[in-house]
């Protein structure tokens, strides 16, 4: 598929993420995951970014971001990106890509879809099979947002949370509630209701991501 243009704008929220090159692993043990860890926690300092939900997998990493400048975002995640790429072959002495080309980010409306796509993130881990619980996990937000770590990365969600955060990010998502945050990750859409999709696609120039597949049926002649 071709890269679509990145729409960037102030205050918007996003959902980014990125695979190691050719699906590779990219985390090998805890020392791996930590050092990420420490990079996130060092990046906030440095750019108007505010992290509200990550997860960092064997070979691929969600955030859920709110950018205060559109621009931010892009240097953020370059320093965060770069910064990785150079300790990860400092660490195993190799060289070449790490990472499969630039990052990807959709944005989220900013209501009850950060919970979904916050959700989604957070019980990755179950879903791959890595965890019988999201809170088993610990290379995730999820001990954060249930206040059973501080590592104090995360900033809480301008929303209400569920009342039970654990118990609601191990429901199996529905089919309906995978489908339409894959569609959004696969066609790099934005994440919200049909009308708001349709006025930020228009205002940050992305009406191609919400366009059906494949070439137009012709007419059957009559």
């Amino acid at each position: 598929m071709p890269r679509v243009a990145r729409g960037l704008a102030d205050g918007q929220f996003y959902h980014v993420l990125n695979r190691g090159n050719g699906r590779q692993q990219v985390f090998h043990n805890d020392m791996d995951y930590q050092s990420c860890l420490d990079l996130l926690d060092e990046a906030k300092g440095r750019y108007p970014v505010t992290l509200f939900a990550y997860c960092l997998m064997p070979n691929h990493f969600h955030l859920l971001v709110q950018a205060e400048k559109g621009e931010a975002l892009s240097r953020y995640m370059q320093w965060f990106m770069t910064s990785h790429v150079r300790r990860y072959h400092r660490r195993y002495g190799s060289s070449g890509h790490v990472w499969q080309g630039r990052f990807k980010s959709f944005l989220v409306q900013g209501d009850a879809h950060l919970l979904a796509v916050a959700r989604y993130i957070e019980g990755n881990p179950v879903r791959a099979g890595l965890a019988e619980r999201s809170r088993d996990w610990r290379w995730s937000s999820h001990g954060e947002s249930c206040g059973r770590q501080k590592r104090n990365l995360t900033a809480m969600l301008p929303i209400s949370f569920v009342e039970d955060w654990g118990e609601y990010v191990d429901q199996p998502l529905t089919a309906k509630e995978q489908e339409k945050i894959q569609r959004s990750r696969d066609r790099q859409a934005p994440f919200g209701t049909s009308e708001w999709q349709r006025k930020i696609s228009r205002e940050m120039g992305l009406e191609s991501t919400l366009k059906p597949l494949g070439r137009p049926r012709k007419a059957q002649e009559k």
